[in-house]
C-alpha cells in the first residue's frame, strides 16, 4: 500500500474550469467531501509506483480521474441520494468484489460499481487510499 502522512501530501493543482463548473453545481457539503476525495485520488496516484500523471475530466456531469495503468475513478452525487457520495469504477471491474472483501466491515458498497460514503464524519483514509491505488494500477494486476 503508497505511503500516506499529512506531511507528504501537497496541496491538489487547481481545478480546470470544467470540473470547477461541476464542483460549483452542487451543495457546499458535497462540494467539500469531492475535493477531499479528488486530494485523496491525486496524492494516492502521487505516491504509487508506475501510475504517472492523472487525466481529470468530466464524464457524464462528474469529475473523472484517468490513468493509463488503472480504471477510471469518478465522483458521483445524485439529489434523490443527498446525505451521500459515490467513489465509483467501471462495473466491469472485479474491484467492487475485492474491496468487499478486504473492506465489507469498513465500508458501504453500491451494486458492482461504488464505495458509498457519508457527507460527514472522517473518511477511512487508509481503506480509501487502498482501493484508490488498486483502481489506478488495475491494468497492471
Amino acid at each position: 500500500m503508497p505511503p500516506s502522512t499529512p506531511a507528504e501530501a501537497k496541496p491538489a493543482a487547481p481545478l480546470r474550469q470544467e470540473l470547477r463548473s461541476a464542483f460549483d453545481a452542487v451543495p457546499d457539503d458535497v462540494r467539500r467531501r469531492w475535493t477531499e476525495l479528488r486530494e485523496l485520488v491525486l496524492e494516492t496516484a502521487a505516491q504509487t509506483d508506475g501510475v504517472g500523471a492523472v487525466s481529470e475530466s468530466l464524464k457524464w456531469g462528474e469529475p473523472s480521474f484517468a490513468v493509463r495503468s488503472g480504471t477510471p475513478i469518478r465522483l458521483g452525487w445524485k439529489p434523490s441520494s443527498p446525505g451521500i457520495v459515490r467513489l465509483l469504477v467501471h462495473c466491469q471491474t472485479d474491484l467492487v468484489a475485492r474491496w468487499r472483501d478486504l473492506y465489507g466491515e469498513t465500508l458501504t458498497f453500491e451494486g458492482t460499481r461504488a464505495i458509498v460514503l457519508p457527507l460527514v464524519g472522517k473518511l477511512p483514509r487508509e481503506e480509501l487510499t487502498h482501493c484508490i491505488a488498486m483502481a489506478l494500477t488495475y491494468k497492471r494486476r
